[in-house]
C-alpha cells in the first residue's frame, strides 16, 4: 500500500504531466494547423498547401524512428525539455528569418515548408515523451487508467479549440506574430519539465524499433485496434488537408472560418472526452471504443456530401467528437498492454503505423483537383467504415484483454521479457 508522501508525489507528478502537456500541445497545435493556411495565403496554391501538408507529417513518422530509444535511455522528462528548447531556437531564427523576406515569393514558401517539417519533427519527439509520462501515471491508478487518459486527451482536444482560432487570428497580424507566439509556449512547457530522475537513465535495447514491434505483435487487441485507427486517420488526413481549400475555395469563408471551425469542433470532442471516461466507467473499454468507430464513419460519409457551409461545420464536429473518443480507448489499451520498460520504442511503432496515413493524405489532396476532394472524402469514408467493421469484428476476440475487470489492477511486466503484456492477466 502507498504511504500518504508517495501518494502526495504522485499527484504531483501526474500535476505536472498535465502542465507539461497543456503546453506543448498548445504549441503543436498552433502551428500545426497555421502553416498549410499561412502557405494557401502566402502562394494561394491548393498543390502547395498539400505538399505543406505532407512535408509536415513525413518528419513526423521519421521521428518515431529514434524518439522511443531516446525516451528509453535518458528519459522522458530530459527529452522533453530538450526538443521543446530547440523548437522555440528553430522558431525564433524562422521569425528572424521572415521578417527580412517579403510577404510572399517562393523564398517565404521555402522557409515556411522547411520550418513545417522541422517543427513537425520536434512535435512527435515531445510527444513520445508527454505520451512516456502519461502512461507512468495510468499505471499507477492501475484499473482506473482511463481517467488519466480521458484528462489528457481534453487537455489535447482543449488545445485544439484554442490552437487553431489562435493561429488564425495571429495570421491576420502578422506570420512573425504568430511563431512569437508558438516560441513563448514551447520555452513555457521546456520550463515546466524537470528530469525524470537518475532511474530514468537506461540501457538502450539493441533493436529499440524491432522489440517494439514483437511486443506489438504479442498483442492481438491493440493491433487490431491499430489497424482501424489507421483507416480512420487516412479520411481525418484527407479532411485535415482539403480544410482550408474546401472552406475558403469550395464555401468561399474566411481563412479565419479555417481555424473557427476547428475550434467548435474541438468542443465537440471535449463534451466525447467527458462521456467516454464515464462511458468506460460503464460499459468498459470495447463497446465504447465500437461505438465511436461507427459515429466516425457516419460523420465521414456526411462531410462527403455536405451540401452547405454550415452541414459541414456539423459533420467536422461529430467527426472530432467520434475522434476524441477513440483516443481515451487507443489509449487507455496502449496503457494497459504495454509493457512500462520498453514503452517509448513500443510506443513508437504504433504511432508510425496509426500516422502513416497522413502523409498519403498530403498526396492525394495535392494531386487530386479541388473540385473532386469531396469524392475523394468519399473513397476514404467507404474505406473507412470497411476496414473499422473488419477490426471491431476481430477485436471481440480479444475483449477479454480489452474489458480489464475495475478492481484488478495491471500486473507490473516480468524483468524476463519486455514482450509480457496484458492480454494475460
Amino acid at each position: 500500500m502507498l504511504s500518504m508522501p508517495t501518494s502526495r508525489t504522485s499527484s504531483d507528478h501526474v500535476s505536472r504531466t498535465y502542465l507539461m502537456r497543456a503546453t506543448d500541445a498548445l504549441a503543436s497545435a498552433t502551428a500545426t494547423y497555421a502553416i498549410p493556411l499561412l502557405v494557401l495565403i502566402t502562394t494561394g496554391s491548393t498543390a502547395l498547401t498539400g505538399i505543406a501538408f505532407l512535408l509536415e507529417w513525413t518528419p513526423r513518422l521519421a521521428a518515431f524512428t529514434f524518439a522511443g530509444s531516446l525516451v528509453d535511455r535518458y528519459g522522458a522528462g530530459r527529452i522533453f525539455r530538450t526538443a521543446n528548447l530547440v523548437r522555440a531556437t528553430l522558431v525564433a531564427l524562422t521569425g528572424a528569418v521572415l521578417i527580412a523576406l517579403p510577404s510572399a515569393g517562393t523564398a517565404t514558401t521555402l522557409v515556411v515548408l522547411g520550418f513545417g517539417a522541422a517543427s513537425g519533427l520536434l512535435t512527435e519527439v515531445s510527444y513520445v515523451a508527454v505520451e512516456t509520462l502519461g502512461a507512468d501515471a495510468s499505471r499507477r491508478l492501475g484499473s482506473d487508467a482511463h481517467r488519466v487518459q480521458a484528462v489528457q486527451t481534453g487537455i489535447d482536444q482543449g488545445a485544439m479549440l484554442v490552437g487553431p482560432l489562435l493561429g488564425g487570428l495571429l495570421l491576420l497580424i502578422s506570420p512573425s506574430a504568430l511563431l512569437a507566439v508558438v516560441a513563448v509556449l514551447a520555452l513555457t512547457a521546456a520550463a515546466t519539465a524537470r528530469d525524470d530522475g537518475p532511474q530514468a537513465v537506461r540501457h538502450l535495447e539493441p533493436s529499440s524499433l524491432l522489440i517494439g514491434w514483437q511486443t506489438l505483435r504479442r498483442t492481438p487487441a491493440l493491433v487490431w485496434l491499430i489497424g482501424g485507427l489507421a483507416s480512420s486517420n487516412l479520411a481525418f488526413g484527407v479532411l485535415q488537408a482539403a480544410a482550408p481549400i474546401t472552406v475558403i475555395h469550395q464555401f468561399h469563408h474566411s481563412p479565419a472560418a479555417v481555424g473557427a471551425i476547428w475550434s467548435a469542433a474541438a468542443v465537440a470532442s471535449l463534451l466525447a472526452v467527458w462521456a467516454a471516461r464515464r462511458a468506460i466507467d460503464r460499459w468498459h473499454v470495447w463497446p465504447v471504443g465500437a461505438v465511436a468507430a461507427a459515429v466516425s464513419t457516419a460523420a465521414c460519409l456526411a462531410l462527403a456530401l455536405a451540401p452547405v457551409f454550415y452541414a459541414y461545420v456539423a459533420a467536422v464536429a461529430v467527426l472530432m467528437a467520434a475522434e476524441g473518443a477513440l483516443t481515451v480507448v487507443l489509449r487507455t489499451l496502449r496503457s494497459r498492454l504495454i509493457p512500462a520498460r520498453a514503452f517509448g520504442s513500443t510506443l513508437s511503432v504504433t504511432i508510425i503505423l496509426v500516422l502513416l496515413p497522413l502523409p498519403l493524405a498530403g498526396v492525394l489532396v495535392a494531386i487530386v483537383p479541388s473540385g473532386s476532394l469531396p469524392h475523394l472524402l468519399l473513397v476514404c469514408a467507404v474505406l473507412q467504415s470497411i476496414v473499422l467493421g473488419a477490426c471491431f469484428t476481430g477485436l471481440r476476440r480479444h475483449r477479454a484483454a480489452c474489458d480489464l475487470p475495475h478492481a484488478q489492477s495491471p500486473a507490473p511486466p516480468t524483468s524476463g521479457s519486455i514482450a509480457t503484456t496484458a492480454t494475460t492477466s
